[in-house]
C-alpha cells in the first residue's frame, strides 16, 4: 500500500506533460482472483496504445512510450503486496504508480494532464483516515477507508520509546500504578527502559521507581511524542484526513500536548494496541471517524441548500470552471463515474462541450475538481445522486 498526500497529489497534477496516460483498475490482495490482475492491465495497455495512436503517435512510438507500464508485467509486480486498487500515471515527465486501499473502476484516460477524479474519495467525504498506534514495541500508522486498511511505511519516526530516548542503556524500571487503594497494579503496558507500566482505567496515575518523579517520566514520554509528531508533520502536513490515536488512555493527554496535526480526533481507540489486529484497529477507528465524515458532508450540503438561488452557489459548469481557476470555489460536489467532455480557454474563460475524450478534450468535472484542490478548496467526490440540485457538478463560492 502506498500513501499519496495532498501535497504529492498537487505535484502529480502539475508535473504531467502531454500526452498523459492515467490508468485505474481494481486489484486483489490474495486468492485465485489475483490471476485476473495482469490480464486487466494488459487490456488497459492495449486500450492506451490504441488511443495514443488515434491521438497522432505512430504505432512503434506508442508502444515505446508505454514501456514503463509494460514493465510491470515483465517482473513479479503482481506477486508483491498489492492493495485493492492500482493507479498508474505516465507522461514524458515521469512514471508513477500507487496501490491504494480503494476499489477503482477500470479506466484509461489520455489527455494533456493527469486525470485524478478517481482518487478524490480518499481525500474528502467518506474516504481516507489514519490510525496512529503507539505501544511498547511499535509505532504504527495505518491508512484506511470505510472498506479497507493498510499499513503505511514510516520514515523518520522512532520505532519505539527506547530508540527515541536511548533508554536501552538504562537498567532500572519504573512502574505505572492506578490510584486504587493499596497501590495495586492494574497490569497493562510496560515501557521497557522507562519502567512505565500502565492500566487502561481512567483513574489518576502515579509513577514509581528508584527515586523517579512523575514529571521526569512524563517529560520523557512527551519528548518521544514530539519526535513522532515531527515525523507525522512531514508526512501529513497538507492532509485534512482525520487521525485516530490508539494506545493506553493515560498516554492520550500527553500525546495531545505534543500534537500539531489539526485533525486529531477527540476520541481514540483505548487499550494496548498490541493486543488488537489491524482489522480490529480499523473497525474501532471507523466507528470514531464515520460520524465525522457524515457530519462534514451533511454540513456542506446544508450550506449549499441555504445559499441556493444566490450568487454563492451554482450548478452551471460554464460558471464553475472559471471560478475554480480564480480561487473562488470553496466547496465542490462532483459525481464519481460521470464525465462531461470539453475544453476550457483560461484566457477567455470560455467552456466548450465535446462529444467524447481526446488529447485536447478533457473531463470538465475532473478539471473543476483539480483546480479546486490546487486552490485550497474542498471537494466531495460522491455518487451522482448525492450531488445537490440533481447535477453532476455543484459549487459553493467563497464570495
Amino acid at each position: 500500500m502506498d500513501i499519496l498526500t495532498k501535497q504529492e497529489l498537487k505535484a502529480l497534477i502539475e508535473k504531467g506533460k502531454a500526452p498523459c496516460v492515467s490508468m485505474f483498475m481494481p486489484t486483489h490482495r490474495a486468492g485465485i482472483e489475483t490471476q485476473e490482475d495482469p490480464i486487466r492491465l494488459k487490456n488497459l495497455l492495449s486500450e492506451a496504445e490504441k488511443r495514443l495512436i488515434e491521438s497522432g503517435l505512430r504505432a512503434p512510438d506508442a508502444k515505446e512510450f508505454l514501456k514503463p507500464i509494460q514493465g510491470l508485467l515483465d517482473r513479479s509486480f503482481f506477486r508483491q503486496g498489492l492493495s485493492d486498487g492500482l493507479a498508474i500515471f505516465l507522461s514524458s515527465a515521469g512514471f508513477d504508480y500507487y496501490r491504494f486501499p480503494m476499489n477503482f473502476e477500470e479506466l484509461v484516460v489520455i489527455n494533456k494532464r493527469f486525470y485524478i477524479k478517481s482518487l478524490l474519495p480518499m481525500f474528502n467525504g467518506d474516504g481516507q483516515f489514519y490510525v496512529l498506534s503507539i505501544s511498547q514495541n511499535k509505532v504504527k500508522l495505518l491508512q484506511g477507508t470505510h472498506y479497507s486498511v493498510s499499513e503505511v511505511e514510516l520514515k523518520g519516526i522512532p520505532e519505539n520509546l527506547a530508540e527515541a530516548l536511548s533508554y536501552d542503556k538504562l537498567e532500572k524500571y519504573m512502574y505505572f500504578h492506578s490510584g486504587a487503594a493499596g497501590g495495586a497494579s492494574t497490569g497493562g503496558m510496560r515501557l521497557r527502559g522507562t519502567g512505565v507500566k500502565g492500566g487502561v482505567g481512567k483513574r489518576s496515575a502515579m509513577f514509581h521507581g528508584h527515586g523517579g518523579a512523575i514529571g521526569d517520566n512524563k517529560n520523557n514520554i512527551l519528548q518521544y511524542f514530539h519526535k513522532i509528531n515531527e515525523g507525522l508533520h512531514n508526512l501529513l502536513r497538507l492532509e485534512r484526513s482525520p487521525l485516530v490515536l490508539a494506545g493506553v488512555d493515560y498516554l492520550f493527554p500527553i500525546y495531545r500536548e505534543a500534537n500539531t496535526y489539526p485533525y486529531l480526533m477527540d476520541k481514540g481507540v483505548t487499550g494496548n494496541p498490541e493486543g488488537l489486529s489491524v482489522k480490529e484497529l480499523h473497525e474501532r477507528a471507523w466507528e470514531i471517524v464515520q460520524p465525522y465524515f457524515r457530519k462534514a458532508q451533511e454540513d456542506a450540503v446544508e450550506q449549499y441548500k441555504q445559499l441556493a438561488n444566490s450568487k454563492r452557489t451554482s450548478k452551471d459548469i460554464k460558471e464553475i470552471i472559471p471560478a475554480s481557476y480564480s480561487d473562488k470555489v470553496e466547496t465542490l460536489f462532483v459525481a464519481i463515474g460521470s464525465h462531461q467532455w470539453g475544453t476550457f480557454n483560461p484566457d477567455t474563460n470560455e467552456v466548450y462541450n465535446a462529444q467524447g475524450p481526446g488529447l485536447d478534450n478533457e473531463d470538465l468535472l475532473d478539471l473543476a475538481a483539480t483546480q479546486t484542490i490546487i486552490n485550497g478548496g474542498t471537494v466531495y467526490a460522491v455518487e451522482p445522486e448525492k450531488v445537490p440540485d440533481n447535477s453532476p457538478l455543484a459549487a459553493v463560492f467563497r464570495y
